[in-house]
């Protein structure tokens, strides 16, 4: 007989490995929805127009508040989606690079870009800030997708709506307020615990300037159906259904291990996780 639980709220920590719901988070309110896009819009007015040293900085103090508390976030992952503990681990360093990287790197990347113009005159590549984004990301790796998407854009003067993933509550919650003790600006970046319906309504917004998924081709379907209704930038990822080849001379043993390493990382759940095996005849019945 089964001893899992099954969480009331939408937003909840199902820890996989005791099969108990741990703890639960309601959902926002309309109410809530409203007063987010309004402060966002209003940080964007504000955040767009501030010292890119200042953004930088802040990224920085965001990599250095990571890195204090590494083991903290790692075991807030590994109770919500299962990942092992060294994994979670793995992943806050790698997010600690990100923030790090776009902290040294943003004022050459945002540099203006001459073109080579064929028919004389001037032209530029200008990188500009447009306004409120709309992050939905999955479960898989709760900090990486939330800090690829967050980092670049707060460098370039956006501000930042995030709705996680139902399964990743409280690392969701961590990571805002990780934004908050950094002393980003009040309504950059804003956690929401939103609905489906809730989110259709966010894209809408005349305010909202684009969104980026993360998940399936189901969401990715009905989010980019709702953005092209309403003209606006969409980024979708869909994951993907990758190959794993054995070809000619191989060390076996080596292979047998990475095959198993490249589909049962992070759990089993990676968008390039090794879907599908190909192995040569000549060393398939070993």
């Amino acid at each position: 007989m089964s001893t899992a639980q099954t969480a009331t709220s939408e937003f909840a920590v199902f820890n996989p490995a005791t099969g108990k719901v741990e703890k639960e988070f309601r959902q926002a309110s309309d109410v809530e929805i409203a007063d987010a896009l309004a402060r966002s819009h209003a940080a964007f007015t504000s955040w767009r127009y501030s010292q890119i040293e200042d953004r930088t900085a802040m990224l920085r103090r965001v990599a250095d508040l990571y890195e204090e508390r590494r083991n903290d976030l790692a075991t807030l992952v590994t109770r919500e989606m299962g990942k092992p503990i060294s994994q979670a681990l793995m992943e806050v360093d790698l997010v600690t690079t990100i923030y790090r990287f776009y902290a040294d790197r943003a004022p050459g990347l945002l540099q203006d870009e001459e073109l080579d113009v064929v028919a004389g005159g001037t032209a530029v590549i200008r990188k500009e800030a447009m306004g409120p984004l709309l992050g939905i990301m999955p479960w898989n790796f709760p900090y990486y997708q939330v800090a690829r998407f967050s980092a670049p854009n707060l460098a370039l003067g956006n501000t930042i709506l995030l709705k996680p993933a139902p399964q990743c509550p409280e690392s969701a919650l961590a990571m805002e307020q990780i934004f908050a003790d950094a002393g980003l600006l009040d309504g950059a970046y804003i956690n929401l615990f939103a609905s489906n319906d809730q989110v259709a309504d966010i894209i809408a917004d005349s305010r909202v300037q684009g969104v980026s998924l993360t998940g399936s081709e189901r969401a990715g379907t009905a989010v980019a159906e709702i953005a092209g209704r309403n003209l606006k930038k969409v980024v979708l990822e869909l994951g993907g259904s990758d190959p794993f080849l054995v070809l000619g001379p191989v060390d076996l043993d080596r292979a047998v291990n990475d095959a198993s390493m490249g589909r049962f990382f992070n759990a089993g759940q990676a968008c390039n996780a090794a879907k599908r095996i190909i192995v040569t005849e000549e060393h398939y019945d070993a």
